[in-house]
């Protein structure tokens, strides 16, 4: 299956690289390449990508409207969004994963971590990774202790996991370090998303940090 690739970006040279990169593995294909936020919500409708790739700073409509527009609450058949971002200056992109967003890399992160945000993006799954994700998480959430209890409190075999996705772990490491299956965490994944109401593994790493279940 080849995996359908928008990607948003007022930088030329920035939205070529990408494109090379992109076109360059035999299982994707870049099918738009944009220069502003409003361009990216039309031709992301229209085309219906697997994978959105947008710049947080666009003309017009920015990365994280962007992204409230195709991913965030209330929206219908929600689109899976990667955000590009300079980490140091872009804080409010933290905003944008808390919208519905999958996870995002750096601009300098290099080809190989692109294609695999990307990949990781198309099969539901996240980009979560120490030097990543998490990072950001740590650099942007500070723990909240007074966030309200959750209705349906998270288990202590969750909240394992929830600490090990917050950590960067992915669904096998999990599995390996608490001598589960790797259907079972998937299983927890799902019972977590549903009692946070998140969507993704990179808004349970965002609850983690936040909350303090994790420092």
């Amino acid at each position: 299956m080849t995996i359908r690739v928008l990607i948003a970006d007022d930088q030329e040279l920035v939205r070529t690289g990408f494109k090379m990169i992109l076109d360059a593995q035999p299982d994707i294909e870049v099918v738009a390449a944009v220069a502003d936020g409003a361009d990216a919500v039309s031709e992301a409708r229209r085309l219906r990508p697997d994978v959105c790739l947008l710049d947080i700073r666009m003309p017009k409509l920015d990365g994280l409207e962007v992204t409230r527009a195709l991913a965030g609450p209330g929206v219908e058949n929600p689109m899976r969004v990667v955000i590009v971002t300079t980490f140091d200056l872009d804080e409010y992109v933290y905003g944008a994963l808390r919208s519905g967003a999958t996870g995002f890399l750096l601009k300098d992160s290099g080809p190989t971590l692109l294609i695999e945000a990307v990949r990781a993006a198309a099969v539901g799954d996240a980009l979560v990774s120490p030097s990543v994700t998490v990072r950001l998480l740590k650099h942007l959430a500070q723990p909240k202790p007074s966030l309200p209890p959750l209705n349906d409190p998270l288990t202590e075999r969750e909240l394992d996991v929830v600490r090990l996705i917050a950590r960067g772990r992915t669904n096998q490491e999990a599995a390996g370090e608490l001598f589960v299956s790797l259907s079972t965490i998937k299983t927890h994944l799902g019972s977590i998303q549903a009692k946070l109401g998140v969507r993704n593994r990179v808004g349970i790493a965002a609850w983690a940090w936040e909350s303090g279940v994790v420092s």
